[in-house]
C-alpha cells in the first residue's frame, strides 16, 4: 500500500477535502475495478463521464476521489481532491504508484500518421538481436523481453503504460520502444515519463473525427516534441512538410533523416522489388528483405535512431539486413499458382497511396491488381471517398467491402467510398459487403502473376460488427482461399 499524498506529487490541485495521509490499495479510472481502499480518478472520456460514478465507486469502498468537478454530496472518511485536468493527474500518480519506472530504462517514443509499429517493432527487433533486453509497446502487442502480451490500444492508459514500465524494469530491459499516438498525447497519456529519444514519421490525414482540424492533429503530434527533456534527441523525417515543424522549440538535440533532401540520415534507393530493397544509406550499401520508398524511410529512422542509442553503425547496418517484415505490413506470399497476395494495415488515404505506388514501381504492368479495401466505421468519415479515389487510380480492379463496420451499416460505409470513384474509373469496381466474400472473389478474378492487395486491417485478427468482435484474419483468410482455388 502507498500514502495518498506521496501519489499526489507533480498533480495540479485545485482543492482538498479531508486527509492525504491515508494508505491506498491501488489507482483505478474505471468504475467497475473499484475495490476496498482504492482511489478513483474520474476522467469525462468520449463515450462516458466518470464524474457521474462517483456515488457508486464510493459505495464499492473507494476511499480518495480525484475529479475535475466536486461532488455536491462528500460521505466522511472519504478524500475527494479538486484537479485541474484528470487525464494529467492520472498520468502522474500512475507514474508516482509504480515508481517512476520510465526513469530505469531509454524509453524512445515514436509518432506519426504512419509508420509507428513497423519502426518500434522493427527497432525491437534489432536491438534484441544485439544482445539487449528490450521492451515494445505497440499496437500489434506488448513485449517484455521475450514475453508477450495483448495490445488493446495504439498508446494504452497512463495505467497500463507505467504497469508493463514497471515489469520490464522487473526483467532487466535496458530499451523500450512505444508507439505514441495523437490520441495518447491529447489524453495526457505520456505525461510523467520520461523519453531518451522521439521520432517523426509522418503526417497526413487520420483522425479527423477526433481532432476538428489537421492543424489541431499536427500541433498536437508536435507537442510530444516540444516537452522531451534537453538530453533526449528528436529525430525527425523531414522529407515530410511537417518534419521541420515538429523540431521547432524541442529542448532535444535534434537530428533528420530523408531521401530526398539533405539530412543527417540519407538514403538513396537503388533496387525495389517483391524480395526487398537495396539501399545506399549514408554511402554505405544495404540489402534489407522490407519492400518499398515508405520502408526505405522507416529503415532510414530505424538506422538514425540505433546510431544515437549507441549502436555501432557497422553492426547496425548488419542487423538490419537480418530484419523481418512486421506482422499485417506488406505482408505477402506467392501462391502455386503464381499469384501474389500482400496484406497490409493501410487503413489512411496516404499509406494506401504508398502501399499501391510500390506494388506499381515493382510490378510489370502486363499482370493485374486487385485491391481489396474497406473503411472502418465510427471513425474519420472525410477519409472514405479519398481512400477509394486512390484505390481506384491505381488499382486494375477494386473491389470494396467491409473492415470493421462496428456500430454503422456496412453498405452506407460503401457508399461514402463510392463517391470518391471518378466516371471514368467506375467499370474497375465492385462493392461486396461481406469481407470474406470480397478476398474469395478477388482470388477467383485473379490469374497467374496477378497481385492481389487486402488493405485496411492488417495484423488484425478480428472483425468488429455492430460492436461484436468475431475472429477474421486477412492473412490466414487469402492464405486458405488460393490453397481452395487450386483444387
Amino acid at each position: 500500500m502507498m500514502v495518498l499524498r506521496d501519489i499526489l506529487y507533480k498533480v495540479t490541485i485545485n482543492a482538498v477535502v479531508g486527509s492525504t495521509t491515508l494508505k491506498v490499495n491501488k489507482i483505478e479510472f474505471d468504475s467497475r475495478k473499484i475495490k476496498t481502499q482504492d482511489v478513483f480518478v474520474a476522467i469525462s472520456g468520449t463515450i462516458t463521464d466518470g464524474h457521474r460514478y462517483i456515488e457508486s465507486v464510493v459505495e464499492a469502498g473507494a476511499i480518495a476521489i480525484i475529479c475535475e468537478v466536486l461532488p455536491k454530496v462528500l460521505k466522511d472518511g472519504v478524500t475527494y481532491i479538486e484537479v485541474a485536468n484528470s487525464n494529467q493527474a492520472l498520468a502522474f500518480m500512475a507514474a508516482n504508484y509504480y515508481q517512476h519506472p520510465s526513469l530505469n530504462l531509454k524509453l524512445i517514443g515514436v509518432t506519426g500518421t504512419n509508420g509507428k509499429t513497423t519502426v518500434t517493432s522493427l527497432l525491437y527487433q534489432l536491438f534484441k538481436k544485439a544482445g539487449y533486453k528490450v521492451g515494445l509497446l505497440s499496437t500489434v502487442k506488448i513485449m517484455i523481453d521475450n514475453t508477450t502480451y495483448k495490445a488493446t490500444h495504439t498508446t494504452p492508459d497512463s495505467l497500463t503504460i507505467n504497469k508493463y514500465l514497471k515489469l520490464m524494469n522487473d526483467e532487466g530491459v535496458e530499451f523500450c520502444f512505444m508507439e505514441v499516438s495523437s490520441h495518447g498525447i491529447h489524453q495526457r497519456r505520456t505525461e510523467g515519463l520520461r523519453f531518451v529519444g522521439g521520432i517523426f514519421t509522418n503526417l497526413s490525414h487520420d483522425h479527423l473525427d477526433y481532432h476538428d482540424t489537421f492543424a489541431e492533429y499536427r500541433d498536437v503530434k508536435k507537442s510530444f516534441f516540444d516537452h522531451l527533456p534537453k538530453e533526449a534527441f528528436a529525430l525527425s523525417n523531414i522529407d515530410d512538410k511537417n518534419g521541420l515543424v515538429m523540431l521547432q522549440n524541442t529542448k532535444a538535440k535534434t537530428y533528420s533523416y530523408a531521401l530526398k533532401t539533405y539530412a543527417d540520415y540519407r538514403a538513396q534507393i537503388l533496387e525495389n522489388q517483391f524480395g526487398g530493397l537495396l539501399l545506399k544509406l549514408n554511402d554505405n550499401e544495404l540489402w534489407t528483405k522490407l519492400v518499398g520508398s515508405f520502408n526505405a524511410y522507416n529503415i532510414l529512422a530505424i538506422y538514425g535512431a540505433a546510431e544515437l542509442l549507441g549502436l555501432e553503425k557497422q553492426e547496425v547496418l548488419r542487423l538490419i539486413s537480418e530484419l523481418e517484415n512486421v506482422s499485417g505490413r506488406f505482408q505477402y506470399f506467392i501462391s502455386n499458382e503464381n499469384i501474389t497476395a500482400i496484406v497490409d494495415y493501410a487503413h489512411t488515404p496516404d499509406a494506401l497511396k504508398n502501399v499501391l505506388e510500390t506494388i506499381n514501381s515493382i510490378r510489370t504492368k502486363n499482370e493485374d491488381l486487385i485491391t481489396v479495401v474497406g473503411c472502418g466505421g465510427d471513425r474519420d468519415k472525410t477519409k472514405r471517398p479519398k481512400m477509394a479515389h486512390i484505390a481506384s487510380t491505381l488499382s486494375t480492379k477494386v473491389i470494396f467491402t467491409s473492415d470493421n463496420p462496428r456500430s454503422e451499416i456496412p453498405e452506407r460505409i460503401i457508399e461514402d467510398m463510392e463517391e470518391g470513384v471518378e466516371p471514368q474509373n467506375f467499370k474497375k469496381t465492385l462493392s461486396i459487403t461481406d469481407r470474406k466474400q470480397a478476398i474469395k472473389t478477388a482470388c477467383q478474378m485473379a490469374d497467374s502473376r496477378d497481385i492481389i492487395l487486402i488493405a485496411g486491417k492488417g495484423h488484425e485478427t478480428y472483425q468488429e460488427i455492430k460492436g461484436e468482435r468475431s475472429d477474421f484474419d486477412d492473412y490466414k483468410t487469402v492464405q486458405e482461399l488460393l490453397k481452395q482455388l487450386q483444387k
